[in-house]
C-alpha cells in the first residue's frame, strides 16, 4: 500500500523518481554553489510565529486578491520554463488545477505547451509570463497572442537578461534539443510512465517560439536562437514600452532591490514580484523572503508587493504575508506535484499549502487571511513592532524575542 502524502516534501520525493533527472535538476537547482537557491528555503525557518489559545476559530476565510483580481487564496502558480517536460501537456494539466482551485496559473515564455494551447485547453483566464527577446516583433506578437487568449495579467521579467549557470543543466546536456548521451538514455529507461505520456502528446517543444520565431521552424534551430534573444539592454523604457501595448494588469518580476522597487513604482506597473528567479540567476543573492520587507517599506504603500522563492508550505505563505507580500507564487511546490502525479498532483500540492495556510492562520489566533500581518510574528530585532499594532498588550508589546539577523538591513 503506497504511504500517504502529506507534504510538498512527499511530492518532491515522488517526482524524483518519475521525471528524468535532465528535467528534475532543472526544475530542483540553483546557479554556482546554490547558496541563494538554499537559502530561499533556509531563511523561512528563521521566522517564529507567535501561537495564540482561547480565540474564535470559527468561519475562516483564505479568499483574497492579487492585483485586483479574486482568488480563493493568496497564492498564484508562478511561470515556470519546461513545464510540460515535467509531465506530458504539463502546463494544460497545471492550469486546469489552478483553474478549479480558484487561484492563478501562470504560462512561461519557454512554456512547452504554447499560450494557444493552454486558452484552448482551459476555461478560465490564465496570466502570461513575458522574456524581453532582442527580436522586438515576436516580443510584440507574444504580448497580442496573450491579448488575444484573454490573459488576464502580464508578468515582465526582469533578471534574465543574461542567464546564470547552473551547473547540472550542464552536466546534464540540458540543450534544445537535449543531448542524447548513454546515461540520458539510461536514465528515460528507468521513467516508463513520462515516456509513455510524453509519446501520446504532440506537445514536446517550445511552442510559443517554434513556427513563431524568424527563422526558428524546428528545435535544431531553437537553441541558436535562444542563446542570441536574451536582452541586455533591456531598460525601464523598454518596461513602459511593454505596458502601453498590453495595456491591462502589469506585474513586474525579478526585483531584490529597494532602488529598483521605487523605479517600479514610476513604470506604471501594477505589482512587483519579489524574486531572486529561484536562486538560479544571482548566486549569494539575497533570499526573497530577506529581501521582502525592506521593498515593502519603500513601495508598499503605492503598488501591491508579491514574492517568490523558497515556499513549501502554508506555514511559508502566511510568513510572506505577515512581512508584508500580498500574495506569492508557488513554483517548485506545484512542479513537484505535476511531476509526481501530473495534473492529480499539482491538485494535491495547492490542497496541502492551502491546508496548512488555514491551520496555521487559526493557531495565530486570526479567522481572515487578509487581516495577516507583522503581529502573528516573533519580534525581529531590527524592526520594532510598535505597541499600537494588533496583539500588543497593556504594559507594551510582550512577545518574546528571536535572532532574525539575516534580515537586518544593510
Amino acid at each position: 500500500m503506497p504511504r500517504p502524502i502529506t507534504c510538498i516534501a512527499d511530492l518532491q520525493a515522488l517526482a524524483r523518481r518519475r521525471v528524468p533527472r535532465m528535467f528534475y535538476d532543472y526544475a530542483d537547482s540553483g546557479s554556482w554553489t546554490e547558496d541563494t537557491y538554499r537559502a530561499n528555503e533556509d531563511d523561512f525557518r528563521k521566522i517564529k510565529l507567535r501561537q495564540r489559545v482561547a480565540v474564535d476559530m470559527r468561519d475562516r476565510t483564505l479568499a483574497s486578491t492579487m492585483v485586483g483580481l479574486p482568488v480563493s487564496m493568496p497564492v498564484a502558480l508562478a511561470p515556470t520554463g519546461l513545464t510540460g517536460m515535467q509531465h506530458a501537456d504539463g502546463e494544460i494539466l497545471a492550469a486546469r488545477a489552478a483553474a478549479k482551485a480558484g487561484v492563478p496559473f501562470t504560462l512561461s515564455t519557454m512554456s512547452i505547451c504554447s499560450i494557444e494551447d493552454v486558452a484552448e485547453n482551459t476555461d478560465k483566464p490564465f496570466w502570461f509570463q513575458l522574456y524581453v527577446m532582442r527580436d522586438r516583433d515576436f516580443n510584440n506578437r507574444l504580448i497580442d497572442r496573450a491579448k488575444a487568449a484573454g490573459c488576464s495579467a502580464l508578468v515582465l521579467t526582469l533578471d534574465l537578461q543574461i542567464l546564470g549557470q547552473r551547473h547540472k543543466d550542464v552536466k546534464n546536456g540540458l540543450t534544445a534539443p537535449p543531448k542524447p548521451t548513454l546515461v540520458n538514455l539510461l536514465d528515460l529507461a528507468t521513467k516508463p510512465r513520462w515516456c509513455l505520456g510524453m509519446l501520446g502528446t504532440k506537445r514536446r517543444t517550445f511552442r510559443n517560439i517554434v513556427g513563431h520565431a524568424k527563422g526558428v521552424n524546428d528545435m535544431s534551430a531553437l537553441s541558436s536562437w535562444t542563446a542570441e534573444q536574451f536582452d541586455p539592454p533591456l531598460n525601464w523604457d523598454d518596461v513602459k514600452r511593454i505596458r502601453d501595448r498590453w495595456g491591462g494588469k502589469l506585474i513586474l518580476k525579478g526585483i531584490l532591490d529597494p532602488e529598483d522597487a521605487e523605479l517600479a513604482t514610476r513604470s506604471g506597473a501594477d505589482a512587483l514580484i519579489v524574486s531572486n528567479h529561484g536562486g538560479r540567476q544571482l548566486d549569494g543573492a539575497l533570499s526573497s523572503i530577506a529581501a521582502l520587507p525592506a521593498i515593502v517599506r519603500t513601495v508598499g504603500d503605492r503598488m501591491d508587493v508579491l514574492m517568490d522563492g523558497g515556499i513549501r508550505s502554508g506555514q511559508d505563505v502566511i510568513k510572506a504575508l505577515a512581512l508584508g507580500a500580498k500574495g506569492v507564487f508557488i513554483g517548485r511546490a506545484y512542479i513537484y506535484g505535476l511531476g509526481a502525479m501530473g495534473k492529480a498532483g499539482v491538485a494535491k500540492s495547492l490542497e496541502i499549502i492551502r491546508k496548512e495556510l488555514d491551520v496555521t492562520m487559526a493557531l495565530c489566533g486570526l479567522r481572515d487571511v487578509k487581516k495577516v500581518d507583522a503581529g502573528i510574528l516573533v519580534e525581529r530585532p531590527d524592526q520594532p513592532l510598535q505597541t499600537a499594532r494588533r496583539g500588543a498588550v497593556a504594559g507594551g508589546d510582550q512577545r518574546p524575542k528571536a535572532d532574525f539577523s539575516c534580515f537586518r538591513p544593510s
